[in-house]
């Protein structure tokens, strides 16, 4: 069975990301789940000072070997004024000070939603330009529009956009170890 790890770039206890993320990997076949939770991953915020006088802490390295460990990831990604959240950019910082390749070219599936219309487009944009140079194999990606509109009890609710996710998931499914 294909072992997948799941979370949000976000460190919101209500977060719609982590729901679209949970949702999403909940819909591959044959695979167990973890769901990951950025605070249970508590960390410093990232400076060279601080490596330097400290190390690296523990909690990076123990969501790189999530990353490691796994087959493959499903994120979603929330946008904090454009970009990524700071809670997703200090783990992301972290990890690649122990490995420049930190996403180990799993397959992944990269998504976002938003309250607004735009779905969180901009940040998703700005990772699928960054992460290739990090190891991120993404062979999947969504955005999410207007969540509250589109998404209720636990589903996304829009048929269009539903099918658009499913042909994602199977991108993603086949791309699977």
């Amino acid at each position: 069975m294909k072992k997948i790890i799941a979370f949000a770039g976000s460190n919101s206890s209500a977060s719609i990301n982590k729901q679209l993320a949970v949702y999403a990997s909940g819909l591959v076949d044959n695979a167990s789940v973890e769901v990951l939770d950025l605070n249970d991953f508590e960390l410093p915020l990232y400076g060279i000072d601080y490596e330097l006088s400290h190390g690296i802490p523990d909690n990076a390295q123990k969501f790189l070997n999530e990353i490691k460990h796994s087959d493959g990831i499903v994120l979603s990604l929330a946008e904090h004024n454009g970009a990524y959240a700071t809670v997703f950019k200090n783990l992301f910082d972290w990890m690649s000070r122990i490995d420049n390749k930190l996403w180990s070219d799993k397959p992944m599936l990269l998504m976002a939603t938003s309250p607004g219309g735009r779905g969180g487009v901009t940040v998703l944009d700005i990772a699928k330009g960054r992460f290739p140079f990090m190891g991120g194999n993404i062979v999947g990606s969504f955005s999410l529009p207007s969540f509250g509109d589109n998404f209720s009890n636990g589903e996304i609710i829009n048929q269009e956009l539903k099918n658009l996710l499913l042909e994602e998931i199977n991108l993603f499914d086949n791309a699977l170890y």
